[in-house]
């Protein structure tokens, strides 16, 4: 289990760890335009989610450990493509390959959680991993801040390497593999059609995932502008890295909430309330016209409320969404992380061009992702939310 956080946790480091060092990389380049330094996070996503679909079937035929393995040596060849990065557009162009090495171990992760659980067992591991995933953003701009101060930012792409190249020794030596040969098929094109069929036809899986793609957008929303908010808006500079880190972790306060929670209430019971509060915080700030300035305490409150319920919502609809795909569980993971990473991507790279030295975009782009997130989880449950378990049946599949 902490090996399979470590895999999900890759993707956050290589996200957060940067932060700090932004400025730095965009001047080294000599790009001027400030919210261009975005792309450096929008580049990854984009081969993130450009790369799990190819992961996720190549496990199912071929097992989980060597197509973890082929992931993090590309991720690491892009970590490397970035420290010689000659120019802005070689450094976006290594890091969205970066992200295509990383789509590997997201989805050999959430493929091999599924492989060995189901149901509520599932979302309780998933909130373990969510509390280690979470732990990185809380630490990482701080890293990545001590990084620079010691060296420069290329030091902080030589970090990513090393850890991808720890990650690929631990996992050679402590990751059972977990697709048997038995279950595994031809990798054809019927086979693959027949495999996303069944992905997308059903309603919970399609539903859930949709929805997941909307709340990840108020997060990459938020990693996009948060050092601008943080730095530009309200000048903390150098306090950055430990108020980014403290909102953080509050998801993962959330994912170990969710851990003790589920058994007892279900999945749903626990992520439609969530959602519900995260829904009522975001649209009366909105209504409220949120001022563009507000207090930092105002606003550092807002944004605790809003990922507490992100950290109660995740874990559970990654959860629900999982479940029917026992046999086609690659194919789901990367349907899933393929989709929830690019509208995520798209959403938060929307809010973050939106910026205009205020933290209005911000919120109103929470409020509509959020409403957006609700109405889909309505159309997958039939009208109806907190159904319990039996009550599923009563649910029709998609299609």
């Amino acid at each position: 289990m902490a090996l399979i956080a470590l895999m999900m946790a890759l993707t956050a480091l290589a996200i957060d760890i940067m932060l700090p060092a932004l400025p730095e990389i965009v001047g080294a380049h000599g790009v001027t335009e400030p919210n261009d330094r975005q792309l450096v996070v929008t580049a990854y996503l984009i081969g993130f989610a450009a790369g799990q679909p190819f992961h996720g079937p190549l496990s199912d035929r071929f097992g989980r450990k060597p197509v973890l393995t082929v992931g993090l040596l590309i991720f690491a060849v892009g970590a490397a493509a970035a420290i010689v990065a000659p120019s802005f557009a070689w450094m976006l162009a290594a890091r969205a390959l970066q992200g295509f090495g990383a789509a590997a171990p997201r989805v050999v992760a959430i493929a091999v959680i599924r492989d060995r659980f189901a149901g509520r067992d599932m979302s309780r591991v998933m909130s373990f991993v969510m509390m280690v995933f979470i732990i990185v953003p809380v630490l990482a701009p701080t890293l990545g801040e001590g990084i620079v101060r010691l060296g420069s930012w290329p030091w902080i792409f030589a970090a990513l390497l090393l850890v991808s190249l720890l990650a690929l020794g631990w996992a050679a030596l402590r990751l059972p593999e977990t697709r048997p040969p038995e279950d595994r098929e031809p990798l054809s094109g019927a086979q693959l059609r027949a495999a996303l069929a069944q992905v997308v036809g059903t309603r919970k899986t399609l539903g859930y995932t949709v929805a997941l793609g909307f709340m990840f957008g108020t997060l990459m929303s938020y990693i996009g502008s948060a050092q601008q908010i943080f730095v530009d808006v309200y000048g903390l500079g150098e306090l950055f890295p430990l108020m980014f880190g403290a909102v953080s972790s509050v998801v993962a306060l959330a994912a170990f909430t969710n851990s003790r929670l589920v058994g007892r209430l279900g999945m749903r019971r626990v992520s439609h309330l969530a959602l519900l509060g995260f829904v009522a915080a975001s649209v009366l700030t909105a209504v409220a016209g949120f001022p563009g300035h507000p207090p930092l305490a105002a606003f550092v409150a807002f944004l605790a409320v809003s990922f507490y319920c992100f950290g109660l919502v995740a874990p559970n609809f990654n959860a629900l969404a999982m479940e029917p795909m026992g046999r086609v569980a690659g194919m789901a993971s990367s349907f899933m992380g393929f989709y929830t990473t690019a509208a995520g991507a798209f959403f938060g790279w929307l809010v973050g061009q939106a910026f205009d030295d205020s933290v209005r975009p911000l919120t109103v782009g929470f409020a509509a992702l959020g409403v957006l997130t609700l109405a889909c989880v309505l159309w997958t449950e039939g009208g109806r939310l907190m159904r319990t378990r039996e009550e599923e049946t009563a649910v029709p599949r998609a299609g």
